[in-house]
């Protein structure tokens, strides 16, 4: 059987920003037991959302991307880095590449608003993952909604 063909796109009108919103419920709330009010929070108004979707409309992953004083109040303080969070990959599209292709679309999205960098806090369980795309973990580990996690930095 051959993989689905998917495309990546930041997610402009609102049923992508649905979607993405639909993925990170199955993925972070129902799937790894986050508590809502801890997954949604006030940045995703002004975060750029980006979409992984099959040819046949099927959400496939999302991540978002924070930039500004948003990303600032994350990173410590740096407008030019960007703060890449809320990654998620539904289970049946795991393995496909299709994780790899949203950060790489969060890094373009950093790129286009003149970002040097992009900062993120992974899963531990999720370091190889990042390590294989570039990034560096910096810092001791830490909790986030109740799971260990690392941040971590690539240069654009």
């Amino acid at each position: 059987m051959s993989r689905p063909r998917y495309a990546v796109r930041v997610a402009e009108d609102p049923a992508d920003r649905e979607a993405c919103f639909a993925v990170r419920n199955e993925v972070f709330v129902v799937e790894q037991g986050v508590p809502e009010d801890l997954e949604y929070d006030a940045y995703d108004a002004g975060a750029v959302h980006v979409l992984a979707v099959r040819d046949d409309g099927i959400p496939l992953g999302t991540g978002r991307l924070l930039y500004g004083e948003a990303a600032a109040a994350k990173n410590g303080g740096d407008h030019e880095v960007g703060s890449l969070g809320r990654l998620a990959v539904t289970k049946d599209a795991r393995g496909l590449g299709v994780g790899a292709a949203l950060v790489r679309g969060i890094e373009d999205a950093a790129r286009a608003r003149g970002l040097t960098a992009v900062d993120l806090h992974a899963q531990t369980q999720a370091l190889g993952f990042y390590e294989r795309l570039g990034y560096v973990a910096y810092g001791p580990e830490f909790p986030d909604a109740g799971m260990p996690h690392r941040a971590m930095r690539r240069p654009l």
